[in-house]
């Protein structure tokens, strides 16, 4: 949230999204925030596609959407159970399709202009530290995505 006030006067006046831990956004409220953006952030728990319907998303056309910043891959001892018992119900290739790579593919496949996406788990710490070089980067210094990846690499 400190971030995000940081940066906030930088990026927009109509900001819009769901902060903090005090409830999940149903299906519908994910297409209406990718639909009606031109920029789209997930700072959360586990795979970004958990949290989606698969079909869904392949169904969507999305092509206002110009950048996508998944930041996921966080595991906890609680929403790691989650995912265990939602893993469960799916197929192996289903969740093979929830991976990093193959998660920008769907998004791409949907019209979204570009994808920076964590490739492998990581801490909460770590990706408020890479959402701070992003900002950063892309909002105070202008710089394009592909100059902001390369720094945080």
């Amino acid at each position: 949230k400190e971030i995000l006030a940081k940066y906030h006067d930088l990026f927009t006046l109509q900001w819009e999204g769901v902060t903090g831990n005090m409830c999940v956004p149903s299906q519908a409220e994910w297409e209406q925030l990718l639909t009606n953006c031109s920029g789209f952030l997930f700072y959360g728990m586990e795979r970004f596609m958990s949290h989606v319907l698969l079909n869904w998303l392949a169904a969507m056309n999305i092509p206002k959407c110009r950048l996508v910043i998944l930041l996921d891959l966080v595991r906890s001892q609680q929403s790691y159970q989650r995912i265990t018992n939602s893993d469960i119900h799916k197929s192996c290739l289903h969740i093979a399709l929830e991976r990093p790579t193959e998660t920008a593919m769907l998004l791409s496949l949907t019209g979204v202009g570009s994808v920076i996406a964590t490739q492998w788990y990581t801490t909460l710490q770590e990706n408020a530290e890479r959402l701070e070089v992003l900002f950063e980067n892309l909002l105070s210094f202008g710089k394009t995505t592909g100059q902001t990846v390369h720094i945080l690499r």
